[in-house]
């Protein structure tokens, strides 16, 4: 095997990793996961991410890695009120429905045919506190926040991948000088807790449901997009059973979504990977063996983190989510006819609002598709 191959697989392991995981903690604190329950849930994504990718990559011979939802993980850590049990619950309508799309044609046509400026839109409202909670904790604690963001907009004209990894290092080493760092537990090996779901409709309709929407329109179909312009005929219906199949199950751990990469798949599929582009599946394997190290250590992460400041967890996260809001924004503005719409459906997921116990994302995107659906109705 060559070089080339391992170090691609494990520096895609260690961009979507080290960049993303601040996002999963922070998701699991908005609903009241205990640290055993975000060391099962980091564990959990990883065995499913690990599963996926070896199984994918082996059986079709393509370069097909997984990741999990980070703009998933980023709309749970917007909730409020929500337990981990419930969230459970609606971990798992989302894996259903991602066994559904695989299986049932005319529901992938439906979500096809959401408007592109409105799933945009949605996850940029989603987004949007995220970072603006940056900019507060810099008000707060310039000392520690002002680097980072400088580092940040400098880092990410070289590498924007790159970038938040050396935001992270410089976070930590902070953390440390400036004396913010609680005393570190003892580092031990990850387990698993089982989470016994609970079904509450409110949550199923205003998490579940977007989980599921966001995952589909911001992870899976770029990452399909990705395959396609590297070259290979992407098994989409395969990849959407595999990864819901791994969702699902990881869901009793307390995992959410796992799903197709897609910015970290590009480091697997291009010709830095490998010259032949029919050898270039060999990272499949590679980072499959590197995400069953991380579920080992899953536990570690969470007691290092948790050792840390909540503003650095948060800024991290904010910090992280800057280049897909941007991407966000501009998708769901690009079409001039379409951004009203787009508006509408950004500053009502953005609200936070919450109407019959149903979170402001589900509200955001229906009021989109509400008034694109107006625009189309008069134009005729």
């Amino acid at each position: 095997m060559r070089s080339s191959v391992i170090i691609s697989a494990l520096v895609a392991v260690l961009v979507g990793f080290g960049s993303s995981v601040a996002i999963i903690i922070a998701a699991a604190q908005a609903v009241g996961a205990t640290e055993a329950q975000t060391a099962s849930w980091i564990a959990g994504v990883c065995v499913a991410t690990m599963f996926s990718t070896a199984v994918l990559s082996i059986r079709f011979r393509i370069p097909i890695v997984a990741a999990w939802s980070t703009p998933g993980a980023a709309m749970i850590a917007t909730t409020t009120g929500i337990t981990m049990p419930e969230a459970a619950g609606a971990f798992i309508l989302a894996a259903v429905l991602i066994l559904a799309t695989a299986a049932f044609r005319p529901i992938n046509a439906i979500i096809s045919k959401i408007p592109q400026a409105v799933a945009s839109a949605m996850l940029a409202g989603v987004l949007f506190g995220f970072v603006v909670a940056v900019f507060m904790h810099l008000n707060a604690i310039p000392q520690l926040v002002l680097p980072m963001v400088i580092l940040f907009i400098v880092a990410r004209i070289f590498s924007p991948s790159w970038a938040v990894l050396a935001v992270l290092a410089l976070g930590v080493a902070l953390v440390y000088a400036l004396g913010m760092a609680k005393p570190l537990e003892d580092l031990r090996l990850s387990t698993f807790e089982i989470i016994v779901p609970e079904f509450k409709a409110s949550i199923l309709i205003g998490l579940g449901l977007p989980l599921y929407l966001v995952t589909m329109a911001s992870q899976n179909l770029p990452g399909f997009a990705v395959l396609r312009s590297a070259g290979y005929d992407a098994p989409t219906r395969s990849i959407l059973a595999v990864t819901g199949f791994g969702s699902l199950v990881t869901a009793l751990i307390g995992a959410h979504t796992t799903n197709l990469a897609a910015i970290t798949a590009s480091i697997c599929t291009g010709e830095d990977a490998h010259p032949d582009k029919d050898k270039r599946w060999l990272t499949g394997p590679v980072y499959a063996a590197a995400y069953g190290m991380l579920t080992l250590i899953g536990a570690s992460v969470v007691a290092l983190f948790a050792s840390f400041p909540p503003e650095l967890v948060a800024t991290i996260a904010g910090i992280a989510l800057l280049g897909p809001l941007v991407g966000a924004l501009g998708n769901s503005l690009d079409s001039h006819g379409d951004r009203f719409a787009a508006v509408i459906t950004f500053v009502v997921t953005a609200s936070g609002m919450s109407l019959f116990g149903i979170g402001a994302a589900f509200w955001g995107l229906l009021a989109g598709i509400a008034v694109y659906g107006l625009d189309r109705l008069l134009k005729r």
